[in-house]
């Protein structure tokens, strides 16, 4: 018993490697069970009043502010160069000023290891990611919503409980992740799949993680079903459900084959994206008060620049897609190839220099700009649109995350009213997008390895002599 009189959570680490049946049956388990479902309550709450939080931003900067300033028309062009500005200096700031630099570095891909985000980070977490996606970085909520998750998790536990085995503290962290990616995608299913693999989590530990993650899952997930009827905002103005698609049957060899072709160009762009979110990261990481406002700047200049050549609005290319993805799909007949090309390069350059500089999460644009290209593909003869965006996202997902299983799940379910037809296609483009990815990436290791070899050789440095 501990000092305090109650009972201490179990010790996710006493179980055995090869029988963890024994934690899952004790008495400790079904009191960590019972946490769980609080701590899910209390994480899917707090979420929901993040992504709120960030529709309301959006909605009073971009809507209600230029029409009580008079322009009732919607905001002028140039409405987002000053937004994007700010969000970049309050980013900076949170950055520079508040522990925990405002959360993890998107352009790193999406980090879910580690250590938990600590309490006294949440303040500069939370502020980064607001500014940072409810003023219109191409940026998503996942990152934060995970830190915001977890840490709150952990603070709740802590302020009940003097003393807390650290096995049981990163259980109780990855309850409250997964309630919270749960509810932003609406589905307990995506948030374990996402969390376990980016995790890596073993057999041993699987259950006892798996078993209080699911149940916070589902928590998030009703709590995200429910607050839409509850408070009359539309679940589809913060959370990411199925996509409006024709119905698919039976692939062809011929859709196979542009599978294969459409998973090569998304492996390649999405690596160019990435890369040039780490560049930007490297030029803006020593002058964050002086460059993240310039990224701002430059953002806003790529939304106006497309709009002024498109026509249409600079939010096609703001913002992380999360909610302009179902328009994009629906509307697809009303999007030229010219103006589908020009989207996936102004978002694409934006949402790179995002990655680098401002504070969320990768997967949304990464979605959107997958589906934004299946829908150009779906111009070409015999790829149905439905199986085109399906690809794109599975496609998208995996290129950004590296995380196969993920890809194929979203992909799936944001299709799944298309029918099972399209998940063949799925499959084949996201294992041709990793694998096209990966090798991109050993050959850029190579290059660096022969640059530094070279930069040493100048420098008179002796090459390391080979072991006998």
């Amino acid at each position: 018993m501990a000092e305090d009189g109650a009972t201490p959570p179990v010790d996710a680490g006493s179980t055995t490697p090869e029988d963890p049946s024994s934690t899952l049956l004790s008495k400790g388990f079904v009191v960590l069970l019972m946490i769980a479902a609080v701590v899910g309550v209390a994480v899917s709450l707090a979420a929901w009043c993040f992504v709120e939080l960030i529709y309301q931003i959006q909605q009073e900067l971009y809507h209600h502010l230029p029409s009580a300033l008079g322009y009732s028309h919607g905001p002028p062009i140039w409405w987002s160069l000053p937004i994007l500005a700010i969000a970049g200096l309050i980013t900076a700031l949170a950055i520079v000023r508040l522990p925990g630099q405002g959360g993890h570095i998107p352009a790193e891909g999406l980090k879910v290891g580690g250590g938990t985000a600590q309490p006294i980070e949440l303040p500069g977490i939370i502020l980064a990611g607001l500014a940072s996606i409810g003023l219109g970085a191409v940026i998503g909520p996942e990152a934060p919503l995970i830190a915001l998750g977890a840490g709150l998790a952990v603070a709740t536990i802590k302020l009940a409980r003097r003393e807390t085995p650290p096995q049981a503290l990163v259980v109780v962290a990855a309850t409250g992740s997964f309630a919270a990616l749960s509810f932003v995608f609406s589905s307990p299913l995506i948030a374990a799949v996402v969390l376990i693999e980016a995790t890596g989590l073993g057999r041993d530990r699987l259950p006892i993680v798996l078993l209080p993650g699911l149940l916070g899952a589902g928590i998030g997930s009703l709590i995200s079903i429910g607050m839409g009827s509850f408070t009359g905002l539309s679940t589809s103005a913060y959370a990411l459900g199925p996509l409006a698609l024709p119905a698919f049957h039976q692939p062809t060899i011929a859709e196979f084959g542009w599978s294969i072709g459409l998973a090569v160009i998304v492996a390649v762009a999405a690596y160019l994206i990435r890369t040039g979110g780490l560049g930007t990261q490297r030029i803006v990481k020593p002058r964050q008060l002086l460059l993240l406002p310039v990224c701002g700047l430059i953002v806003s200049g790529l939304a106006i620049a497309f709009s002024e050549a498109t026509g249409k609005g600079t939010s096609e290319v703001l913002f992380s897609g999360q909610s302009a993805l179902p328009g994009l799909v629906s509307g697809a007949s009303t999007w030229s190839l010219s103006a589908l090309a020009l989207l996936i390069v102004f978002k694409g350059i934006g949402y790179s220099i995002s990655l680098g500089s401002f504070r969320g999460g990768p997967t949304f644009p990464a979605i959107f700009l997958g589906a934004a290209g299946g829908v150009m593909a779906s111009h070409l003869p015999g790829f149905p649109i439905s199986a085109a965006v399906a690809v794109g996202i599975g496609c998208g997902t995996v290129a950004i995350l590296r995380l196969p299983l993920t890809a194929v799940v979203l992909a799936a379910l944001l299709t799944s009213k298309a029918g099972p037809g399209v998940e063949p296609l799925a499959i084949t483009g996201v294992i041709v997008t990793y694998l096209v990815t990966l090798w991109l990436s050993a050959l850029q290791t190579a290059r660096s390895t022969r640059a530094s070899a070279v930069t040493e050789g100048d420098a008179g440095v002796p090459a390391p002599v080979a072991a006998k």
